[in-house]
């Protein structure tokens, strides 16, 4: 599911982890599968950020340190937040208007937020299949 945030620095990987749990919990509670995408998540970038407590930045000031890093770090960031979002099959309002906030705060164009979404499909449907091909006799 981490797509590639092997390439963020520690902090960078510190603050999408906080990004993840304010985009999740933006609907009020997370959910137990919730919970359980940002712990893939961290499991997935290291120990670093499995012993990492969370940081008291709100979710203006996270979304204002992403802003300014490189275009590539804010498509990464961006990119995972969509499949993060995406991972469950419930569609949340809230976090969808977060994610349009996120983008137009990173200056991601609307096309290329499809073109990062068209990723996040294919790699689930590479899972998909992969799963099918692996069951079959």
């Amino acid at each position: 599911m981490d797509m590639f945030l092997s390439l963020l620095s520690k902090e960078e990987k510190f603050y999408f982890i906080d990004l993840l749990q304010k985009l999740m919990f933006v609907d009020g509670e997370a959910s137990e599968l919730e919970l359980q995408i940002i712990n893939r998540f961290r499991h997935e970038m290291g120990d670093d950020v499995l012993k990492y407590k969370q940081s008291n930045l709100s979710l203006e000031k996270l979304i204002e340190y992403f802003a300014g890093k490189s275009k590539a770090t804010r498509n990464l960031v961006l990119l995972n937040l969509i499949a993060a979002s995406l991972y469950d099959e419930w569609y949340s309002v809230e976090e969808h208007f977060l994610i349009e906030e996120i983008q137009k705060a990173f200056d991601i164009s609307d096309k290329k937020k499809q073109e990062l979404m068209k990723i996040v499909y294919a790699e689930r449907d590479l899972r998909e299949k992969a799963k099918r091909i692996l069951v079959e006799p």
